[in-house]
């Protein structure tokens, strides 16, 4: 689990954040902070998919699942 939330967390910031704006940790809010907007999550979900060789069906895909990498990486492993 350890991993996969270095590998999100690495990605959220590589992805979507400043140069230099890296003050963020599992827990910190991405989507309802706005790091993370609506069309950068579709981009999230299909590099998850990819990595982990999973499908993530579009209604669990919520706002509030992706608004964490700790919430991520739970919607993550129920298709592991």
């Amino acid at each position: 689990m350890d991993d996969m939330r270095e590998v999100v967390l690495k990605y959220v910031i590589q992805e979507y954040l400043e140069e230099g704006d890296d003050d963020i940790n599992y827990d910190s809010p991405l989507i309802s902070s706005g790091t993370v907007d609506s069309f950068s999550m579709v981009s999230l979900k299909r590099f998850l998919e990819n990595k982990y060789k999973i499908s993530i069906p579009d209604d669990k895909a919520t706002p509030e699942a992706f608004d964490s990498v700790n919430k991520i990486v739970t919607l993550v492993k129920q298709y592991l």
